[in-house]
């Protein structure tokens, strides 16, 4: 599971203390609650069906999925469905394809989703040898189901977004220069990145009470 509430909360604390920005950050938009989802295939099996659609699309095709399926926490569900029956439910054939490659790696034994590596670089390069999870999304999976306590992924342009307005910089900061910003952040960069989303789900209401009367 993701990182807890009072995981969190003792984590922007010490990062609070660390960065006056952070601080300041905490101030105007308050502490953000925790992201988590489940550990394990079914979840990754969700984020391959979510990637590019509307977040009602993918709740639609989920359900088709189960009603299809029968059991979606089961790799050897998806593994044995014809490519039609994959279709109707509404994968597209690239997300079929996708969706094999998860299943197939966790039948085999390929990839053990319960014993990913400790290493969060190793843990990321086993994630994304499926088909259709890049770093971003193992990144993510292993942030809010494993609650890893150092993930920040750089690449996310809300993040990118939220780190440019919390330092005061001008304009949107690149990938490369929100990691380097964030080593004095170690080793809390998880609850970070949960800070800076929710700062950036705030923008709107940070920016009206900044204003003045």
């Amino acid at each position: 599971m993701g990182l807890s509430v009072d995981q969190l909360r003792e984590a922007l604390t010490a990062l609070a203390r660390l960065d006056p920005a952070i601080a300041r950050a905490l101030e105007r938009a308050g502490h953000p609650p925790p992201r988590i989802s489940a550990r394990g295939y079914e979840t990754l099996l969700r984020t391959i069906i979510g990637q590019q659609i509307s977040t009602a699309s993918a709740r639609a095709t989920w359900t088709r999925m189960q009603t299809m399926l029968g059991d979606t926490a089961s790799p050897a569900a998806v593994l044995s469905a014809s490519d039609e029956s994959l279709r109707a439910a509404g994968l597209s054939r690239q997300k079929a394809g996708y969706a094999r490659s998860l299943a197939g790696l966790v039948a085999t034994g390929d990839l053990d989703l319960m014993n990913l590596p400790p290493d969060d670089e190793a843990a990321i390069a086993a994630l994304i040898r499926i088909k259709g999870i890049g770093r971003w999304s193992a990144e993510i999976y292993l942030l809010f189901s494993e609650g890893r306590a150092d993930i920040w992924p750089a690449g996310d342009l809300a993040i990118q977004i939220a780190v440019g307005d919390i330092l005061g910089l001008e304009g949107r900061p690149s990938e490369t220069l929100v990691r380097t910003l964030s080593e004095s952040w170690r080793p809390h960069r998880g609850a970070a990145a949960i800070l800076a989303w929710h700062h950036y789900s705030m923008r709107g209401k940070i920016k009206a009470d900044a204003m003045p009367l």
